[in-house]
C-alpha cells in the first residue's frame, strides 16, 4: 500500500472521523497494508495521547465461581465444567492485603472482580466501603466489575470514590445470542448507561476468537467509539477445557496486532489494553502490541495464568516503554530478579490458576498455621 494510505488514515483519525467497514476489513486482512506501517500509524496516535507509558492492571478475583449465567466462553459459568478454584467473597483483610501487594508491584489500577449476574444492595454497600478504605491507604485507581447494576448502585459506588466500572460487551449485538442466553446485549448496555449517569469511567472490552466475523469486529469498534468508552480491554478467547464454547480459534499474531490497531484508530484517546490471551496468541510479537496499546494486565487473568511479573516488566522495558506508577520500572525489575529464578522467554501454555495464584495471602496464612 502506498504511503499516502497511512498518511490519509492518520489525518482522518486526527480530524475525529471514523473509518468505513471496507477500510476496516482491509486493515484486518489485506496483505497490501503492511503490518509495520500500520503499527507505526497506530503508534503516532497512541504517542499523542499516552506518550510511551504503560498502565499496569492487576486483577483480584474477589469472588470466584458460583455464577448462574451461561456465558459460553466463561470458566465460571453455570454451563462450565472447568476445574477452577471456587470460593465466596474474600475477607476484607485479604482484599486489603492484596491491594497493598498490587500497589507495591507497580500497579496503576487495582481491579476487583465479582462473579455472578449482579450484586445485592448489601454487597454494593460493602464494596463501597472497601473502595473508601483502599483509596485512603494507597494511591491506586480502583476498578470494580460487579455485574449488572442500576443507577442508584452506580451512584453509591461513585460517591465512595470508585474510579471505574468494568462491564464488557464482549461481542457484537448480532452475535451476542450465540454466546449467552441468560441475559442480553441490551442488559449490558443498560449497566454502561447507569455508570455514565453516575459519571464513572467505563471499562468495556471485547473477546476475539469466538467465531465472530470481521463485520462483528467492526461493529464492536464502532459501538465502543459511539459510547465514548475510556478503557477497552482486548481479550483473545481462551478455550479452557470444560467451558461450553468449543470453538478453536485460529488467530495469528499478525491478526491480533491488526485488531489492536483497528481499535486504536476507532478510539484514539481510549486506554487500549492487551488482555487475556496476549501471551498465547501474540507469541514473540507481543512487544509490538505496545505500539497500539498502552495498558496490560499483569499476573494473569480471571482463571488463567499469564507470564511472570519479571517477564512482563522486562518486555515493557526492552520494547522502549516505561510505566505509569509511583515506582520506577528499573527498580521493580531489580526487585523481581532478586525473587525470581532467571528463565528464557518461551511461548506460554494455557494453565488454570490454582489456589496459590488466586488467594496468595490466604494460602501463605494457611501454610504458616501448619508450621
Amino acid at each position: 500500500m502506498k504511503k499516502d494510505f497511512y498518511n490519509q488514515l492518520l489525518q482522518k483519525i486526527q480530524k475525529g472521523e471514523t473509518i468505513s467497514l471496507q477500510t476496516s476489513k482491509q486493515i484486518l486482512s489485506s496483505k497490501k497494508i503492511e503490518l509495520i506501517s500500520l503499527l507505526n500509524t497506530a503508534f503516532q496516535i497512541r504517542k499523542k495521547y499516552w506518550g510511551k507509558k504503560v498502565k499496569i492492571h492487576i486483577i483480584n478475583n474477589v469472588q470466584n465461581g458460583y455464577c448462574r449465567e451461561n456465558c459460553k466462553y466463561c470458566a465460571q459459568a453455570t454451563s462450565s465444567h472447568a476445574p477452577i478454584e471456587e470460593y465466596p467473597m474474600k475477607s476484607d483483610d485479604e482484599i486489603f492485603k492484596e491491594a497493598k501487594n498490587a500497589y507495591e508491584k507497580g500497579a496503576f489500577r487495582y481491579c476487583m472482580v465479582f462473579s455472578g449476574r449482579e450484586q445485592s444492595w448489601t454487597r454494593i454497600e460493602h464494596i463501597a466501603e472497601l473502595v473508601r478504605t483502599i483509596k485512603q491507604q494507597y494511591p491506586l485507581e480502583i476498578c470494580v466489575s460487579p455485574g449488572i447494576i442500576d443507577d442508584d448502585m452506580a451512584t453509591t459506588l461513585k460517591k465512595a470514590g470508585l474510579n471505574r466500572i468494568n462491564h464488557n460487551l464482549n461481542t457484537s449485538k448480532r452475535y451476542y445470542k450465540k454466546i449467552c442466553s441468560t441475559h442480553t446485549y441490551d442488559d449490558r448496555l443498560k449497566t454502561l448507561s447507569a455508570a455514565k449517569k453516575a459519571h464513572l469511567q467505563i471499562c468495556s472490552g471485547i473477546i476475539i476468537g469466538m467465531g465472530e466475523g470481521q463485520e462483528d469486529i467492526y461493529e464492536m469498534a464502532k459501538t465502543l467509539h459511539s459510547l465514548k468508552i475510556e478503557s477497552i480491554p482486548i481479550n483473545f478467547f481462551m478455550p479452557v477445557e470444560g467451558i461450553a464454547l468449543k470453538h478453536k480459534p485460529q488467530i495469528s499474531p499478525e491478526y491480533c496486532l491488526r485488531i489492536l490497531c483497528l481499535f486504536r484508530f476507532f478510539n484514539p484517546q481510549a486506554e487500549i489494553r492487551i488482555a487475556a490471551g496476549r501471551e498465547l496468541y501474540l507469541k514473540h510479537l507481543e512487544p509490538l502490541a505496545l505500539y497500539p496499546a498502552n495498558s496490560l494486565f499483569m499476573e494473569g487473568y480471571l482463571n488463567v495464568k499469564g507470564r511472570s511479573r519479571l517477564e512482563t516488566l522486562q518486555m515493557i522495558e526492552e520494547a522502549g516503554f516505561t510505566i505509569e506508577s509511583n515506582f520506577e520500572l528499573e527498580d521493580l525489575i531489580k526487585k523481581e530478579r532478586s525473587l525470581t529464578r532467571p528463565t528464557s522467554r518461551t511461548d506460554i501454555k494455557m494453565v488454570i490458576k490454582n489456589r496459590r495464584d488466586l488467594r496468595p495471602i490466604e494460602t501463605l496464612k494457611e501454610e504458616k498455621e501448619l508450621l
